[in-house]
């Protein structure tokens, strides 16, 4: 189960580019929080990835993953997913 309360838009957003919800289970527990504007943004860098490799147990279980691993959601500031999706340019830092 979800734990941020999905947008109708995030909700629809996750089914049409094929994101599973365990997947914002994930980003919600190990995600790296970053200030967007009006909300936060989390996403999978390269601390979130170590904590989630350790979480679930080395490389084997990261191959798993490994397609959803450039994956980011966007919590509002009322603390609910507007909307979830793959990036697609590198971020700057």
């Amino acid at each position: 189960m979800i734990g941020s309360e999905l947008t109708t838009h995030a909700a629809r957003r996750l089914q049409q580019r094929a994101i599973p919800g365990f997947v914002v289970e994930l980003l919600e527990s190990f995600g790296t929080a970053s200030r967007c504007g009006d909300a936060e943004k989390l996403l999978f860098d390269n601390a979130a990835r170590k904590r989630l490799k350790q979480h679930l147990g080395g490389d084997r279980n990261m191959k798993i993953i490994e397609p959803w691993l450039g994956v980011y959601m966007v919590l509002g500031d009322n603390g609910r997913c507007v909307t979830v999706a793959h990036q697609t340019r590198r971020r700057r830092h």
